[in-house]
């Protein structure tokens, strides 16, 4: 893609970062709770990769309101993936927002994307170590 058809970052791959105070507390987190690894790291990030996509957590001075999703995985089965996070100690979030709320951890989400061929949504979402949101959610279809 090039600039010329005024569309350069369609084409493009996107990445996540999510800011970290304590680094290695950040990695023990996503080791201990989510089962990830990073792929690759430098002084200051770890680079994570999941399905292709990569994201990135780094030591940052700031952080996150925490006050919307800031990063989600599309799972398969979402009460499989809620079972397994909390057997690792991830705790969910409680919502009660309107158009949604959550039971045993997981919401409804009425309607989707029109591209993702989906009638809505199933999502739970979680706090790492850091204070980032990140949600699961699962496309009900």
């Amino acid at each position: 893609m090039s600039a010329d058809d005024g569309n350069m970052l369609a084409g493009s791959r996107v990445a996540t970062r999510l800011p970290a105070h304590d680094l290695d507390r950040a990695r023990r987190f996503y080791s201990a709770m989510l089962g990830l690894e990073p792929v690759d790291e430098r002084p200051g990030g770890l680079l994570y990769r999941c399905g292709g996509v990569d994201f990135v957590v780094f030591r940052s001075t700031g952080a996150s309101s925490g006050a919307f999703t800031q990063m989600a995985w599309e799972v398969d089965d979402i009460e499989a993936a809620v079972a397994e996070l909390r057997r690792r100690g991830v705790v969910f979030e409680d919502v009660d927002a309107p158009g949604f709320r959550t039971r045993d951890g997981i919401a409804e989400v009425e309607g989707n994307y029109p591209g993702k061929d989906a009638r809505g949504e199933r999502g739970a979402w979680f706090r790492d170590s850091e204070g980032n949101l990140l949600a699961i959610g699962e496309p009900v279809r």
